[in-house]
């Protein structure tokens, strides 16, 4: 017979029964000593002899006991009952139980894209709220995400991963387990990440039938496992894939290039991204988490390959255009081979004009810092738009330094974030995101 729920927390070895009892007594002790002063001295001069009297010190010692003893055990039941949730936490409860109240009252935070880029807005913003959504792009073809997409028929988890990560408490050792990746045997170039959130999805569709959602409820699970400050939510769930018009090196051929693995393999310049079938519908939690933020960000991430596959989703730009949030778009530090070679930021934002119309985002945030100490010779830094170009009187740009020291190509998560709340306006206490 199954035990009842009640039931279930008189078992004799967790921790409970004894404290519940002791702190019962506490109670009992600080109720006697209550209704013992107020039956006995009802008055000042009552009270003054209760001072010197031994009787006044006897209900003093009753109470004292009964505060003490009640302390103890809500204390010790306090730490039994969340003990199966502390035990991945550093620091003290009180300490984690302020900073989850602070973060879960902040702003409602969109970001948008995928790739490597994406994941350093996240690291930055999940310090202030944890009202954080991440659209992610699901049109990778190649590595392990590639791989397990047509082994198992499961959307790239690859993007979705390093994103569930950058959520996550960095130095724990699951989120360090979630990103390893295997070097040898079968499982070389696999990330053990793809292979759980795979793994998940395919139970899932076992256990449902519905291989459509199947991701989507394996991303709770993953989530919940991580413990993340926010959500990770793919663009679809349809499939999708990209192809790109690029004009070759050299010619003034062009060429057509299906799925993302291979546009950088071609020696070209991209000219033109679509993405394919063309009736792909859009998640709808996602649109429904673009409708409602407060602010969003659109990158940074590989314009061609992690933004623009989100952007030209059915559904993804409409909700961007009539959401209330304000919308910032942040360009990349450095130009990408084949895909925005020679780009400054003015090429860049019309790119996604070309592509997506306007009306999609409000601001354009851009890196003016370009280190030369740790950048190596393959880096070219995005310049900045040409004085008064157009884009300057449809945008509010913004220009700061946004690098990461030890890897200057990339954004700095905490000189991202505060840059993106000053951009938007956002009062928070900045001296707690630097």
């Amino acid at each position: 017979m199954q035990h009842l729920p009640l039931f279930k927390w008189l078992r004799p070895d967790i921790g409970i029964k004894r404290w519940v009892f002791l702190a019962l007594v506490g109670i009992l002790l600080v109720g006697l000593g209550i209704t013992a002063v107020v039956l006995k001295f009802v008055s000042v001069a009552d009270l003054m002899e209760m001072q010197s009297g031994s009787g006044g010190w006897l209900i003093f010692a009753v109470f004292a006991t009964g505060c003490i003893v009640t302390t103890i055990s809500l204390r010790r039941l306090m730490n039994n009952i969340l003990a199966p949730y502390q035990r991945h936490q550093r620091g003290e409860l009180i300490d984690m139980m302020v900073e989850h109240r602070r973060r879960k009252k902040g702003f409602k935070y969109v970001a948008i894209g995928g790739g490597t880029g994406l994941p350093a807005s996240l690291r930055g913003m999940k310090l202030y709220t944890s009202n954080i959504t991440a659209v992610v792009t699901v049109a990778d073809d190649g590595g392990s995400s590639g791989r397990l997409r047509r082994d198992m028929g499961v959307p790239p988890p690859g993007d979705l991963r390093n994103n569930i990560a950058a959520l996550a408490d960095d130095e724990s050792l699951l989120t360090q387990l979630f990103q390893y990746r295997f070097q040898g045997g079968d499982l070389a170039g696999h990330s053990f990440g793809n292979l759980f959130i795979a793994a998940l999805a395919d139970i899932v569709h076992e256990k449902s039938g519905n291989k459509r959602n199947s991701l989507a409820e394996a991303l709770v699970e993953v989530e919940r496992v991580l413990s993340i400050q926010g959500r990770v939510l793919p663009a679809t769930l349809d499939e999708v894939n990209l192809a790109a018009t690029v004009k070759l090196k050299g010619s003034s051929r062009t060429i057509k290039v299906r799925g993302e693995a291979h546009i950088e393999e071609v020696d070209g310049l991209l000219d033109s991204i679509t993405v394919y079938p063309e009736n792909v519908e859009a998640y709808q939690p996602s649109v429904q988490a673009i409708l409602e933020a407060d602010l969003i960000v659109i990158g940074p991430g590989s314009l061609y390959t992690s933004i623009l596959p989100n952007l030209m989703i059915k559904g993804i730009a409409d909700a961007l255009r009539a959401t209330n949030a304000y919308k910032i778009y942040v360009c990349n530090v450095a130009t990408q081979p084949v895909e925005t070679e020679d780009y400054s930021v003015a090429e860049h934002v019309m790119a996604m004009e070309k592509h997506i119309g306007r009306g999609v985002f409000q601001a354009v945030l851009a890196n003016n810092v370009f280190p030369i100490e740790n950048a190596g010779q393959n880096t070219h830094y995005v310049m900045a738009a040409p004085e008064h170009h157009e884009i300057s009187q449809r945008y509010e740009v913004r220009y700061t330094d946004l690098t990461d020291s030890e890897r200057p190509w990339r954004h700095d998560p905490f000189k991202l974030a505060v840059a993106i709340l000053q951009l938007a306006n956002i009062d928070v206490d900045i001296e707690s995101l630097v």
